[in-house]
């Protein structure tokens, strides 16, 4: 794809994306105000299962991510030899860091910092949903990030591309591992059922609608895009609204868990943004591709977090509240990362 292709498929920061902080907060409140004065309706909703998988959860989680993965170019792939080592640096916070260093976090935190002000049972719970936030990537957010420091786009194009074909294979080898060294039963059917339904299926029908709107040009596909967009966010606010609605009475009851839940995950996203900054500065990368690859190894692709986070351990679950609490500190945190990167463009460069 060329520059001029790749411009037309790169999301301006709109507002609702830099308002997300406080449209998160607001169904809190909405979902846990319904969640005690309806329960009888959300239990109703969580019973709606197949094979463990929530269907109202699962057709809002692909109405979410479809038009997301509209956005990724595998015909990028063969770029890859233009950038090695900027490449080579966000595949290896990605996938050899990112997990792992949020579980060493959430061992610290949750299990020995935090512990005495968490509940107990939830501990193992919210150090699932922790790795889950980790083990994947972010795919759609981080066209805006790389936008934002004037990253170059056929990089960042192709390393979401590399990405997504990356995690069908490591997404549920490296929750398993990390979920079974933390002694945290794994049902092994529901993670690769969570890995077909959230990733391969609607990658494979998000990629089969891109060609065929390129058929008629990127004028198209971002047409197509523009109205699709406010029903993803929609059915993300509406899964927010339910996934706090059952966990209402936690919330209310242990308002304090949500800030703990945020030191981690904060961290875990300086930590893993400062790493591969440092190391493409280390290695003689331009700042146009250093920019975005320390976003995209630093974020999470926290809509299948959340959604495998509902599928292994219910609605009610500490891990989904870990997810969820992940969106609701992206933005502030990333956009603050972005910040740090385009004032020291300067500094890098002197390198």
């Amino acid at each position: 794809m060329n520059a001029v292709a790749a411009e037309a498929v790169r999301p301006a920061l709109g507002t609702f994306e830099r308002w997300l902080t406080p449209w998160v907060a607001l169904c809190m409140v909405v979902g846990v105000l319904l969640g005690r004065l309806a329960p009888e309706a959300f239990r109703a909703l969580g019973a709606l299962q197949l094979a463990r998988i929530n269907l109202p959860v699962g057709v809002l989680i692909w109405a979410m991510i479809v038009p997301m993965l509209m956005r990724v170019d595998f015909g990028t792939l063969g770029t890859v030899r233009r950038h090695w080592r900027g490449f080579g640096v966000t595949l290896f916070v990605n996938w050899a860091v990112k997990p792992f260093s949020m579980a060493m976090l959430g061992w610290m935190f949750v299990r020995h910092l935090f512990a005495r002000w968490l509940p107990a049972e939830q501990l193992d719970s919210y150090v699932a949903g922790l790795v889950l936030l980790a083990a994947a990537p972010c795919t759609a957010m981080v066209f805006v990030w790389s936008q934002l420091v004037r990253g170059e786009a056929n990089f960042t194009l192709t390393q979401v591309a590399l990405n997504d074909t990356i995690m069908v294979f490591l997404f549920a080898p490296i929750v398993g591992l990390l979920l079974g060294v933390a002694a945290i039963q794994v049902p092994w059917a529901t993670l690769l059922l969570s890995v077909a339904l959230y990733i391969v299926l609607p990658l494979a029908i998000a990629q089969a609608l891109r060609a065929r709107l390129l058929r008629r040009g990127p004028e198209a596909l971002e047409a197509v895009l523009r109205r699709m967009q406010p029903w993803s966010l929609i059915a993300l606010l509406t899964t927010l609204v339910l996934l706090f609605g059952f966990q209402g009475e936690a919330i209310v009851a242990q308002p304090r868990v949500i800030a703990l839940l945020a030191v981690p995950i904060t961290l875990q996203v300086v930590f893993n943004a400062a790493l591969a900054y440092g190391l493409n500065r280390w290695l003689g990368e331009a700042h146009c591709v250093a920019g975005p690859s320390a976003l995209i190894g630093a974020s999470n692709f926290f809509e299948l977090a959340v959604a495998a986070a509902i599928s292994l351990f219910g609605f009610a679950s500490g891990a989904a509240l870990a997810t969820v609490v992940g969106v609701l500190i992206e933005v502030p945190v990333m956009l603050a990362v972005v910040a740090v990167v385009n004032r020291s463009r300067r500094w890098y460069e002197a390198a």
